[in-house]
């Protein structure tokens, strides 16, 4: 009879580039494979320690000479909205939530094309094709859900969305649900669709019985993540555990050479689930 034992995860480090959140900065993500059998104990142990998943792969940014980005999440039961979120939720009532299994449509990526070119023109997904938004929906060795959120009454047939306002991949984990990626119609700047999809998200981890919603990376110093510091109950993930957030100008984003530990160091203090050390 033949026997196999489990292979370790190897982990390696991106090449420089370009920091998406802060100008004149280099990022660097050290990242493994999400795949086989063990696949979704993989990525609940290392999204408890600050990792995210795109696709088959689950990364963490580990650049040279700063640590500004954070890995975020709200703890459910803590949290309440503000008398600005009850308004957002008040504001968006009109839409429709539904869930699926990740399938990509035209429509979908019709969606996600404008939101792309209105809010992030410049950053990396900017080429995506269909194809490779297909890839980034469909592809996933664990349980992921594609949620919709539609405006049923603008379903014509001149509506290149088919009624679909905002859409959300989302993971879901042993303790919490993980917004993996998000988009929505510029066209609803006003209506603060991020934050509603947060909004909802608590709820549905609330009535799954999870404890947290994972939001991915809050970045002192970035508008683009500001809003993520705006929910009650958020936790940051900061030397090695999670803390409570306190107020967002108590962080810093100044690059200190000295701040960050050697790749092999940090490799060694992962915590792997068993069988997998």
């Amino acid at each position: 009879m033949r026997h196999s034992l489990p292979i370790a995860p190897q982990f390696y480090v991106t090449a420089p580039q370009p920091c998406p959140y802060l100008a004149d900065r280099m990022e660097r993500k050290l990242f493994t494979a999400l795949q086989g059998d063990a696949a979704e104990k993989l990525n609940d142990s290392l999204s408890k320690q600050g990792f995210r998943r795109s696709q088959n792969v689950l990364y963490r940014p580990s650049c040279a000479d700063c640590n500004a980005c954070l890995s975020a999440r709200i703890r459910v039961a803590d949290f309440s909205p503000s008398k600005s979120q009850k308004r957002v939720s008040k504001r968006n009532a009109f839409l429709s939530r539904s869930a699926s299994s990740p399938w990509a449509t035209e429509a979908q990526y019709a969606l996600f094309r404008d939101y792309l070119d209105s809010r992030h023109a410049t950053g990396g997904m900017a080429d995506m094709d269909l194809f490779e938004f297909a890839a980034m929906v469909e592809e996933t060795p664990i349980r992921t859900r594609l949620i919709e959120y539609k405006e049923a009454e603008a379903q014509t047939l001149d509506d290149p969305y088919e009624g679909l306002r905002a859409v959300c991949l989302t993971d879901i984990l042993e303790d919490g649900v993980s917004m993996v990626y998000s988009f929505f119609d510029p066209a609803l700047m006003r209506n603060s669709l991020g934050t509603y999809l947060i909004l909802d998200h608590i709820e549905i981890a609330r009535n799954l019985g999870l404890p947290y919603v994972y939001l991915g990376y809050w970045v002192p110093g970035s508008d683009k993540m500001g809003y993520k510091a705006n929910f009650k109950g958020v936790e940051i993930y900061r030397d090695g555990a999670w803390e409570t957030l306190t107020h967002p100008d108590d962080y810093s984003a100044d690059i200190h050479p000295m701040s960050v530990e050697p790749i092999a160091e940090q490799v060694a203090r992962i915590d792997l689930p068993d069988g997998q050390g």
